[in-house]
C-alpha cells in the first residue's frame, strides 16, 4: 500500500466568494488543500485551530480588516502571510509587511501568478528549515556562506571579494534573511550614527553588494528594495 502524502494546507481569507472558489479550484488541482474564510474574526480564530502552511489573506474584509488579522495572528502563526488588496497603494504593502506579512499581491491578479508566489513562499519556509544554518559565526544560506570569523563570503563555492563595511552590512542583512530591515537600523549599524534622512551611504553599499552577488540592478530579487521602510535578504534566492 503507497502512503499518500499529505498535501499543504492553504488558508484564503476573502469575502468575495466567487474569486474565492475560483482560486481555491485552481490551487486545489495542483495538490493543494485549501479552506475558505469570507471574515477576519473567524479567520484569526481558524488560522489558530487549523495552523495552516500559507495563508493568503484579502485586505478589505467584514468585521476585521486584513491588517488586523494579520497583526493578531503574528501573535501566535509563524508561517507565511501573503496578502491581497484591490488598492494599488503603496502605503498598503508598506504596513502589511511592517504587520509581519511575507508577500503582497494587487488584484486582479492572475491564478498562476498567485500560485508561483504561494510556491515562493513556501520554497523559504523549507529553505530556513532544511539549508538555512545560522550560528554565532557562520550563516549559509542555500550557496551562499557567510563566516563572521574570517570575514569571508562565498556564493556557489566561490569567495566573493567585498569590503568591510559591505560585509557588515551583509552579515546584518542575513542575521534578517526573510525580514525587512529598516533603512535607519541599516545606516546606524553601518556608520553608528542615527539616520538623518538624506544620507545614501547604504543605498550605495546595497548597489554594490547586489553587483557583487549577482543580483539584478533592475529587479533585484536577492536583495529587495520595499519602498518607504528598508532591505529584504530573500533567504531562498541564493540556489
Amino acid at each position: 500500500m503507497i502512503e499518500e502524502i499529505p498535501r499543504q494546507h492553504i488558508m484564503l481569507v476573502e469575502d468575495d466568494m466567487s474569486l474565492a472558489e475560483w482560486f481555491s479550484d485552481y490551487l486545489t488541482e495542483h495538490g493543494y488543500l485549501v479552506t475558505l474564510v469570507n471574515r477576519g474574526d473567524v479567520a484569526v480564530e481558524l488560522i489558530k485551530a487549523d495552523m495552516p502552511e500559507l495563508v493568503v489573506l484579502d485586505i478589505m474584509l467584514p468585521v476585521k480588516d486584513g491588517f488586523d488579522v494579520c497583526k493578531e495572528a503574528r501573535n501566535f502563526y509563524q508561517g507565511p502571510i501573503l496578502m491581497m488588496t484591490a488598492r494599488d497603494d503603496e502605503m498598503d504593502e508598506i504596513l502589511g509587511l511592517e504587520l509581519g506579512a511575507d508577500d503582497y499581491v494587487t488584484k486582479p491578479v492572475k491564478p498562476r501568478v498567485l500560485l508561483s508566489r504561494i510556491k515562493a513562499l513556501l520554497r523559504r519556509v523549507k529553505t530556513n528549515a532544511n539549508t538555512a544554518n545560522v550560528s554565532e559565526n557562520q550563516i549559509q544560506l542555500g550557496q551562499l556562506s557567510i563566516n563572521a570569523n574570517s570575514r569571508a563570503t562565498k556564493l556557489h563555492g566561490q569567495y566573493v571579494a567585498i569590503s568591510s563595511n559591505e560585509f557588515d552590512l551583509l552579515w546584518y542583512l542575513a542575521q534578517s534573511a526573510g525580514q525587512v530591515v529598516n533603512r535607519t537600523e541599516l545606516f546606524h549599524q553601518l556608520n553608528g550614527i542615527d539616520y538623518d534622512g538624506f544620507d545614501r551611504r547604504v543605498d550605495i553599499v546595497i548597489s554594490r553588494l547586489r553587483k557583487k552577488l549577482g543580483d539584478d540592478a533592475n529587479n533585484p530579487y536577492r536583495i529587495k528594495t520595499v519602498w518607504g521602510k528598508g532591505y529584504l535578504l530573500v533567504a531562498d534566492a541564493w540556489s
